[in-house]
């Protein structure tokens, strides 16, 4: 099967970059300096940089690799609230007053996702379609549906229960034992959001250089000295907006973000009366998993989109394929006989505590570790930090208000990755 499971054309590259047109950056050469230098040209570094530009900053974006090169581009395209601990677990960290606080962000980036595409006119088909979130165990459809009936003490989420007896209205596998929709999700199309982004910054009158990698951070009288292979930029603010691609650049936030690689797979064109039936609706789709799957229908409706974590340790994107075309017929065994067209992977910035965090340190701002919910997330953030290095937000994010934590030994590398994947796949079998 390993050998008739690619497409002639198969590419070892996001489907999103096949999709639609890719967006470009003019040549430009390097400015001595800028009054604000951002560090990445993802969701996070261009919402920020629409509130510095237009705020009459000048504003430089440089990015290491191609504009939106990394998991802008790399992601499923699902919008959620992005939050992973619920109210009981912040409260018992932070105080119920906190909780509220930083769960009001969560609602506050679905709200600006829809604010945004509104405002700027953005053609990147932005859809509220909900998401279907299945229980792979059955004790577990029980826990979805005690939440369900208790309600979320800060966010309306109009959710619902669906028995498994009535699942073929959502979803047609024997894999899930029912499951809980949340009607307020989202789904978007990545091949045409960032490109479209992009250009409202170009047009904001930021400058955008790409392929020139950032070596160094060094503080001056004025600022920064921003280090580059094409030379250096003095700067008087700068953001890191890197996100899992952080690297040694900061080595303090080198030791708080976790670099994961999350998996994808893109298949053929499918029939579209076996798409249409197995999957009823255009929901995004995820389960209770530690390792959670998370899928959907690329935006026409011919494709499965599938991703997971498959691997101990990073692979290569066409050994992990197999593991995912496994995984995807395991719940859908009419996909068979599908094969697949695209697989990629990005490295997803995860946190020690499951949170996102940015803030300020002496004209340094920050925001990354969004943990695999980044689309939503790292938009409202990157505005909102943009906001604050324009001198427009005067009142902090819930996300600056808790310690970005780290732990000892932890310098980068995620050495405790492969036990901690093979304690989730047992907690996954056991449904703990």
């Amino acid at each position: 099967m390993t050998a008739d499971l690619f497409t002639q054309d198969f590419k070892p590259e996001p489907y999103w970059w096949h999709a639609a047109p890719r967006g470009e950056t003019p040549e430009i050469g390097l400015p001595s300096e800028a009054d604000v230098v951002i560090v990445g040209s993802g969701y996070t570094g261009l919402n920020a940089a629409l509130q510095t530009a237009r705020e009459g900053l000048s504003t430089l974006v440089i990015d290491a690799e191609a504009a939106g090169w990394g998991c802008s581009t790399r992601n499923g395209g699902q919008v959620s609230t992005s939050l992973k601990p619920g109210f009981s677990a912040l409260s018992r960290r932070h105080g119920k007053a906190l909780a509220t606080e930083i769960l009001r962000e969560g609602q506050a980036s679905l709200d600006y996702m829809h604010q945004l595409v509104r405002d700027e006119e953005l053609d990147c088909d932005f859809r509220q379609v909900g998401r279907f979130h299945g229980a792979h165990k059955a004790h577990l459809y029980d826990t979805l549906a005690r939440d369900c009936a208790d309600g979320h003490p800060v966010w309306k989420t109009d959710a619902f229960m669906v028995p498994k007896s009535e699942m073929s209205s959502e979803l047609n596998t024997d894999a899930y034992h029912g499951g809980m929709v949340f009607p307020r999700h989202c789904s978007i199309d990545v091949s045409k959001y960032h490109p479209a982004l992009l250009q409202r910054v170009l047009n904001s009158g930021a400058l955008v250089k790409a392929h020139c990698k950032v070596t160094a951070l060094e503080r001056s009288p004025a600022g920064f000295t921003v280090k580059t292979e094409s030379g250096p930029v003095r700067a008087g603010k700068v953001i890191l907006a890197t996100n899992g691609y952080s690297g040694p650049l900061s080595r303090h936030h080198q030791r708080r973000i976790i670099p994961i690689g999350s998996y994808v797979i893109a298949t053929e064109e499918l029939p579209s009366e076996l798409v249409d039936r197995l999957f009823p609706t255009d929901r995004v789709l995820s389960d209770t998993r530690k390792l959670v799957y998370y899928y959907r229908l690329s935006p026409d409706r011919k494709r499965v989109l599938f991703g997971g974590r498959v691997s101990l340790n990073e692979t290569d994107p066409k050994k992990s394929a197999v593991r995912l075309h496994q995984d995807m017929v395991a719940l859908f065994p009419e996909l068979a006989t599908s094969r697949v067209s695209y697989s990629w992977m990005g490295y997803v910035g995860y946190t020690f505590d499951t949170l996102m965090h940015c803030g300020e340190d002496n004209g340094l701002f920050h925001s990354m570790g969004y943990c695999g919910s980044g689309v939503g997330m790292a938009s409202y953030l990157g505005m909102r930090i943009g906001r604050k290095a324009a001198g427009l937000e005067k009142t902090p994010s819930a996300m600056e208000q808790i310690s970005f934590p780290t732990r000892p030994l932890y310098t980068g590398n995620p050495w405790f990755l492969a036990p901690s994947v093979l304690a989730y796949r047992l907690r996954d079998k056991l449904g703990v």
